[in-house]
């Protein structure tokens, strides 16, 4: 009961004082004011875009993951776009009967809202249904001040599930990307194991000074280039040239790109991992 009424208080101040939440969760985080006058690194910009940019109708459509897909087929990229199976307004629309034996379901209107499923036979439908159900009510926008997701009318997906050859789940790739143009991407490699890797490259496949890139590779070989880098590049500068700052993510199978979304806050602006890359990205990025 206590912690239903803080998450209520919560939402009630993100939604009357957006601007001082987000103050509050970045002091936290950091342990430093927010400064939104004169911001600097890539987090304080991150935050700046929540106030300045992010209520633009183009950034709820973008950033609703099922209208999305009518973004990236006017910029002539549909053929990246993942098989969509159905859209439903309610978990009880869903016939998982016609559903093939695995399938991907997520919400449209914030992140971490996905349940992968690889044998139907063994989903507890009761569970997964309530735990969308649970999704759908929920503000997604109120928590961190993402007003991106607003407005979204709330829808719940279900789409192919991507798999590579041994069975896992492929790499996949996240372009930063900064006035149109792809500056940075990060590749998350062995995802399938439980223990996936973080690597930061430029554009041509050059480490970037980050922390953990640095350490990653002085422990082992880091990945090659896969073939099918330049036509992710070339698929993430169409999709970036509206924005000042967006991270466009794909899949990678069998030299196959596949669009995975466009995100306008990653971490909510609150990444703490890589104070280098904080400092690098926020200079790439130009209000």
């Amino acid at each position: 009961m206590i912690k239903q009424t803080v998450k209520s208080a919560l939402k009630i101040s993100a939604n009357m004082f957006p601007e001082s939440c987000a103050k509050a969760h970045y002091f936290i985080k950091f342990k430093k004011k927010l400064n939104l006058t004169n911001p600097r690194n890539f987090n304080e910009k991150i935050q700046w875009l929540k106030f300045n940019e992010l209520n633009n109708h183009i950034y709820t459509l973008c950033a609703d993951k099922y209208r999305v897909r009518e973004y990236v087929a006017a910029k002539g990229c549909s053929e990246i776009l993942n098989e969509l199976y159905g859209v439903y307004d309610s978990a009880e629309s869903i016939d998982y009967a016609a559903l093939p034996k695995k399938f991907a379901l997520k919400c449209n209107h914030g992140a971490g809202y996905n349940i992968i499923c690889d044998d139907k036979s063994s989903l507890d439908i009761e569970k997964t249904n309530r735990q969308l159900d649970r999704w759908l009510k929920q503000d997604f926008s109120s928590l961190f001040i993402e007003p991106q997701y607003k407005k979204i009318e709330r829808k719940i997906l279900c789409e192919k599930f991507i798999e590579n050859e041994r069975g896992g789940f492929p790499d996949d790739y996240k372009f930063y990307c900064f006035n149109g143009k792809p500056y940075a991407v990060m590749v998350c490699v062995g995802r399938e194991k439980g223990t996936p890797k973080f690597y930061y490259f430029d554009m041509n496949w050059q480490p970037l000074p980050f922390e953990d890139t640095i350490e990653l590779i002085k422990e082992n070989q880091y990945p090659q280039k896969p073939e099918g880098f330049d036509k992710m590049k070339e698929y993430a500068q169409k999709l970036a040239v509206d924005f000042k700052f967006v991270r466009a993510d794909f899949y990678l199978l069998n030299s196959k790109v596949i669009f995975g979304e466009l995100t306008f806050t990653p971490s909510a602006g609150l990444d703490v991992t890589l104070q280098e890359a904080d400092v690098i990205l926020g200079s790439q990025l130009k209000l």
